[in-house]
């Protein structure tokens, strides 16, 4: 029995990893099926927040280090969607990395913060406060 539930967390963990980079995952799924199968909501939820957040983290080493044009090729955006991209992300700030965890538009907020050298501490701290957040919510609806 302990191995299964070694498993289930490092599965949480790995599929929370790549359900914050640009692959199509869903976290929340593996979440949701480990509380119903009566694993700890508290480890299960700093699990998952601790898998994405490094995922998100990822992406923002990505946009800190390549070219704009490599994450413009990553990311499929013409130069005006990148243009628009960092033009939204310099309107609503700092804040907009709360929402890193949205389906289809998070995952290039936390490349763009990259982009655009967003202090690191700033990064981590917004970045986790929506995710922590994003998972409790969701433990405290699955159960």
């Amino acid at each position: 029995m302990e191995y299964f539930t070694e498993l289930g967390y490092t599965g949480l963990f790995v599929a929370s990893f790549l359900a914050a980079t640009i692959l199509p995952l869903s976290s929340e799924i593996v979440l949701s099926t480990l509380l119903l199968n009566g694993f700890t909501p508290v480890a299960l939820v700093t699990i998952a927040t601790t898998g994405n957040v490094l995922g998100s983290l990822t992406n923002y080493v990505l946009g800190y280090w390549a070219s704009k044009e490599i994450v413009k090729k990553w990311l499929k955006m013409s130069d005006t969607d990148f243009v628009r991209a960092e033009q939204r992300f310099t309107k609503y700030g700092l804040l907009s990395l709360c929402f890193a965890w949205v389906p289809v538009i998070g995952d290039p907020i936390t490349v763009i913060a990259g982009v655009l050298r967003v202090r690191l501490l700033w990064f981590i701290v917004l970045v986790t406060s929506g995710k922590l957040l994003r998972y409790i919510v969701i433990t405290y609806l699955t159960l």
